[in-house]
């Protein structure tokens, strides 16, 4: 049960990792041309984290249930929203709350199915 439980939270790892990433894409993207992009250490360091999270959630896969984990990654959209909240001052409004509540309901219920091995 315990490698079940940190295949859980590697897949929250990894999802943390690339909304960073993405964060730090749009950081790039706001250096201005095409040259700049490529050149900004935040593109490389968005690549980097990328990678990162695909070798966690390998490591994940290996111990826990496909069907299960894959769904987590959806939490990316949530991190992504806060994230880009904080850095960027993009609102979150009432449609992405209840966006985020599906989310979040979407993946217990997932979560419960593949516990009880329902289906």
């Amino acid at each position: 049960m315990a490698t079940k439980a940190s295949a859980i939270i590697l897949v929250v790892i990894c999802t943390l990792l690339t909304s960073f990433a993405q964060v730090f894409w749009k950081f790039a993207a706001n250096t201005g041309s095409m040259t700049a992009v490529i050149q900004s250490w935040q593109l490389w360091a968005g690549f980097l984290l990328y990678g990162f999270g695909a070798a966690i959630l390998i490591q994940a896969f290996k111990n826990g249930e496909v069907s299960v984990l894959y769904p987590i990654i959806a939490t990316s959209y949530i991190w992504v929203a806060l994230l880009s909240n904080h850095y960027f001052a993009e609102p979150i409004t009432m449609f992405k709350w209840v966006g985020i509540a599906g989310i979040i309901l979407g993946i217990t219920t997932l979560g419960l199915g593949g516990r009880r091995g329902s289906g």
